[in-house]
C-alpha cells in the first residue's frame, strides 16, 4: 500500500471545528502578511511611476501579460487538483505531478526563446525588453519547483508557514526594481528584480516545506489529478483569453502608452483585491474543499468570507476614487497618469462586484462543481470579447474600461447558479457594507471639498472617511459589536 506523504497525524481528519479554527488562524496570518506585503508593493509601484515613464511601465505590463500567457499551460490545474483532493495524497501523486510539470515548463522555456523576435516585432520591443521576458520565462520554471511543497502546506493550512516565501520574494523585488529604477536603468531593472525574486523564492519555500523533488510517472495517479485538473486548468485558460490575452490585443489597438495608463488604472481599481481578497481566497478554497459535504457549514463560511471581504474592499474603492484626483495633482511628475482617472473610476466598479463573485466562483471549484464555473468563464470571456475591443477602438482607453465594467455587471447571474449549492442571503452579507460605503462617500466627498487640494486635504480625508467608516460599520453590524465585546472582556 502506497503511504501519504502528508505530515500530518494519519488519525486526524480536519473537522468543521478543526477546518474553522485554522481559517481563523489563516486569515490573520495572511492579512497580516499581505498589509505587509502590500505596503511595500504599493509604496514600490509609487515610487515607480514616478521614476519611470509610462512607455517603460507599458513595457513590463505587457511582457509580463505574455508570460503570463504561458503560464497557464504549465499547470494544468496540477496544484489545485493536489489540493482539492479529497483522499490523502500518495507518494505517486506528488512526483507524477512534479515530473509532468517540469516536462511542460521546460517545453514552454524553448518555445519563449523561438517565439521571442515575433513578440519583439509585433510590439516593437528592443533587446531590453526581450531580456525581461527571458527573465520571467526563467521564473516561472522556479515557481514550478515550488509547486509540491506549496501544496502540502495548503493542504493542512499552515499558512504561517506558506507566507515566508512570499514575504521575502516582495522584499527583495520592489527593493531590487525601485532602487535601479531610481539609478536609471528603466526596463532592466524588473529583469534584475524578477530573478532575485524566482531564487530567493525557491529556496526559502524548500526550507520551510522540506520536500525531495524526484522524477516519476504513474498513469493512475496522473488521471486521478487531471479529472479535476483540465477543467480547472480550462476556466484558467479562458481566464487568461479574457484577461491578458485582451491585454495583449489592446496593445495594438491603445499602443504601449495608452496600455501603460489602463495598466495603471487597472493595478490601483483593483488593488484593495489584492490587498483584501487574495488572502481570503488563499484560504478559503483548501478550506471549502474540507467542507465540501457539509452544505450548512459551506454556507456559513462563504457567506463570512463574502461579508469579511465586502467590508473591506467597498470603503477602500470609494475613498481611492474620491482621492485619486487629488494625489495626481499634488505627487511630483504624477500628473502624466490624469488620463487614466476616468478609467480608475469606472474599473473600481467591476472590481466592486468581483469582491462578490470571486469567492462564488472559489466555492464551485472548491466542492468539484468546475464545470458550472466553466460555463460562467465562457459567458464573460465571450462578453469581454464582445464589448471591451468594439468600445476601445470608438472611445479609446475610456471605451476599454467601461468594456469591463459591462461585463463585470454579468456576474449576477453567478450568484443566482451558485445559490442551488450554496445559501446565502445577499442582502444581509453584501447590504451592509454597501450602506456603510454610501455613507462615507457623502461624508468625504463633503470633507474633501472644504479643502484646496494639498497633502493635508488627503490626510483628512483618508482620516475622516476611515473614522466615520469604522463608526457606521458598527453601528449597523451587530457582529462587529459582539466582536468589541468579546476584547473588551478579555482585557
Amino acid at each position: 500500500m502506497i503511504e501519504s506523504v502528508e505530515k500530518t497525524d494519519q488519525s486526524e481528519e480536519l473537522n468543521p471545528q478543526m477546518v474553522n479554527s485554522r481559517v481563523r488562524k489563516g486569515v490573520v496570518v495572511l492579512t497580516a502578511r499581505t498589509i505587509f506585503i502590500q505596503i511595500i508593493s504599493f509604496s514600490a509601484n509609487a515610487l515607480l511611476t514616478v521614476f519611470l515613464l509610462p512607455v517603460e511601465y507599458g513595457v513590463f505590463f505587457l511582457v509580463s501579460a505574455v508570460i503570463n500567457f504561458l503560464g497557464y499551460f504549465s499547470d494544468i490545474g496540477f496544484a489545485a487538483s493536489l489540493i482539492q483532493k479529497k483522499e490523502k495524497l500518495s507518494d505517486d501523486d506528488l512526483k507524477t505531478i512534479f515530473t509532468a510539470q517540469q516536462i511542460l515548463v521546460l517545453g514552454l522555456l524553448v518555445l519563449v526563446v523561438l517565439v521571442t523576435p515575433i513578440i519583439g516585432n509585433f510590439y516593437n520591443f528592443d533587446q531590453t525588453a526581450s531580456y525581461l521576458l527571458w527573465a520571467l520565462a526563467f521564473s516561472l520554471f522556479l515557481s514550478s519547483l515550488k509547486t509540491i511543497p506549496s501544496v502540502l502546506l495548503e493542504r493542512k493550512l499552515e499558512f504561517n508557514k506558506l507566507v515566508i516565501p512570499q514575504i521575502v520574494e516582495t522584499v527583495i523585488f520592489n527593493i531590487t526594481v525601485v532602487y535601479l529604477a531610481w539609478k536609471g536603468f528603466g526596463v532592466s531593472s524588473f529583469v534584475a528584480a524578477v530573478l532575485f525574486r524566482g531564487l530567493s523564492g525557491l529556496v526559502v519555500t524548500y526550507i520551510v516545506s522540506p520536500w525531495m523533488p524526484s522524477f516519476s510517472f504513474s498513469l493512475k495517479s496522473f488521471k486521478g489529478i487531471m479529472k479535476f485538473g483540465i477543467p480547472y486548468q480550462a476556466n484558467a485558460f479562458l481566464a487568461m483569453i479574457k484577461d491578458d490575452g485582451m491585454t495583449l490585443f489592446l496593445g495594438s489597438i491603445l499602443g504601449v502608452h495608452g496600455i501603460g495608463l489602463l495598466g495603471w488604472a487597472q493595478k490601483w481599481a483593483y488593488a484593495p483585491l489584492r490587498f483584501f481578497m487574495d488572502q481570503v481566497i488563499k484560504v478559503t478554497f483548501p478550506a471549502f474543499s474540507r467542507l465540501q459535504d457539509n452544505r450548512l457549514e459551506l454556507s456559513k463560511a462563504v457567506s463570512k468570507a463574502i461579508n469579511f471581504v465586502c467590508l473591506l474592499v467597498f470603503p477602500s474603492l470609494v475613498l481611492l476614487v474620491i482621492i485619486a484626483p487629488s494625489l495626481v495633482q499634488i505627487i511630483p511628475k504624477y500628473n502624466k497618469w490624469e488620463g487614466a482617472l476616468f478609467a480608475l473610476t469606472i474599473l473600481s466598479v467591476t472590481s466592486a462586484l468581483a469582491a462578490i463573485t470571486t469567492p462564488l466562483t472559489n466555492t464551485l471549484n472548491a466542492i468539484g462543481k468546475i464545470s458550472l464555473t466553466f460555463k460562467l468563464m465562457i459567458m464573460w470571456t465571450v462578453l469581454t470579447w464582445i464589448f471591451v475591443p468594439f468600445l476601445s477602438l470608438s472611445f479609446g482607453l475610456n471605451g476599454a474600461a467601461v468594456g469591463f465594467t459591462l461585463v463585470g455587471l454579468s456576474s449576477f447571474l453567478a450568484m443566482y447558479l451558485v445559490s442551488r449549492y450554496v445559501d446565502i442571503n445577499y442582502l444581509a452579507v453584501v447590504g451592509k457594507p454597501i450602506l456603510a460605503s454610501i455613507v462615507i462617500a457623502v461624508v468625504v466627498w463633503v470633507v474633501k471639498n472644504m479643502f484646496a487640494v494639498s497633502l493635508l486635504q488627503v490626510a483628512i480625508t483618508l482620516l475622516v472617511g476611515i473614522f466615520v467608516y469604522g463608526l457606521v460599520i458598527v453601528m449597523i453590524d451587530k457582529s462587529i459589536r459582539d466582536l468589541l465585546k468579546t476584547i473588551v472582556k478579555r482585557k
